[in-house]
């Protein structure tokens, strides 16, 4: 498994806790509460620390560990991102240190994204995968499906997707490990279809753990990172 070295900052991470940042700009991404509200369930267990990220200045590796892209309408976070001073800042960032990003964030991790409104988006280029948009139709064909999630949910306990208005991987990169699927009929999707995937310190879900009550793919990221940080 592919770590990176440790981030060197002022503050030695064996003394304090895991810094993991949620990208959260008003009425453009959706549910980041709702992350900082599970990354605030594993800080009871584990010393870890939630914050909110909003600015180019708060994507400094000396103040977060890692990041969370969660979903939202993908073009218009990649413009605002753009217009706001935010989005070099972010690629850079996304290259180098542990990233997760849910729907819309797997999106804007993405190289290439299919599907796209005219003009296409702008993209961090980070996550090796070719996406495809709104994969499984409108907003009515949201759903609710079981999968198994290698290292984090076997066959006999699968995790519970939600799947709102969601993206599939449609190629995965040599260097990208392809760890979730989703099976069956869904909208406009047909048999298996890649929803997971894990490409060294990055990680990209089609659907929203956030949204649950189950912990297991928030504390599989925060492994990450500790990982990354040789911990």
């Amino acid at each position: 498994m592919t770590t990176l070295a440790p981030t060197n900052t002022t503050t030695s991470t064996a003394t304090r806790p895991l810094r993991v940042g949620v990208l959260g700009r008003h009425r453009l991404q959706g549910a980041y509460t709702e992350h900082l509200y599970m990354l605030q369930r594993l800080g009871q267990t584990m010393p870890l620390e939630a914050r909110i990220v909003k600015t180019a200045a708060e994507l400094d590796p000396a103040q977060i560990d890692a990041l969370i892209i969660p979903g939202g309408e993908s073009t218009a976070m990649a413009l605002v991102a753009e217009r706001s001073g935010c989005l070099d800042a972010l690629r850079e960032f996304v290259h180098k240190q542990p990233t997760w990003g849910t729907c819309a964030g797997m999106i804007l991790l993405s190289t290439t994204a299919t599907q796209t409104k005219q003009g296409g988006q702008n993209l961090l280029g980070a996550l090796d995968i070719t996406v495809q948009r709104n994969a499984f139709g409108k907003q009515t064909e949201s759903f609710i499906a079981p999968l198994t999630i290698d290292g984090i949910a076997p066959a006999d306990q699968p995790f519970e997707g939600i799947f709102i208005r969601a993206p599939i991987v449609e190629v995965a990169g040599p260097h990208v490990q392809v760890i979730g699927k989703v099976d069956g009929d869904h909208g406009l999707q047909h048999g298996e279809r890649i929803v997971a995937v894990r490409q060294g310190h990055l990680l990209g879900t089609s659907f929203h753990p956030e949204l649950t009550k189950d912990l297991r793919v928030h504390a599989y990221f925060v492994q990450m990172v500790r990982e990354a940080l040789g911990l």
